[in-house]
């Protein structure tokens, strides 16, 4: 699924970004039949896993690490799998949360705060 999409190839290396309040977001990722989505702006092997880095909406909100293996083995309540976002442009956290928050109905967060609040409690 992930594996053949090509987004590997695309993402900047773990950590690269840890400096930048305002990292790029480079994949989207969401579950088609819940409201859990993963906003990637980082990617690389560790171990024998390959990691994402980036921002995940669920049960919680949080900067975070997801293993490309988790993603593929899970799905939601309809046994749909995770899908990325073909249709999905990257582009700055605070303009790709804005946007995601507009296209919800959502009020929208201070998208920098919840990047260096999240991007500290992930380290």
């Amino acid at each position: 699924m992930f594996s053949n999409s090509g987004v590997a190839a695309t993402l900047p290396p773990l950590y690269v970004q840890d400096d930048n309040p305002n990292p790029t977001v480079y994949a989207k990722f969401f579950t088609p039949d819940s409201n859990w989505t993963w906003f990637i702006t980082e990617g690389g092997p560790e171990g024998d896993h390959f990691l994402f880095f980036g921002y995940v909406i669920g049960f919680e909100e949080e900067w975070g690490y997801s293993a490309l293996s988790d993603l593929e083995s899970v799905s939601g309540p309809w046994n749909l799998p995770i899908e990325r976002d073909l249709h999905f442009s990257p582009g700055p956290w605070s303009e790709v949360i804005a946007r995601f928050r507009k296209e919800h109905g959502e009020q929208e967060l201070n998208p920098l705060l919840s990047f260096l609040f999240g991007r500290e409690k992930a380290n």
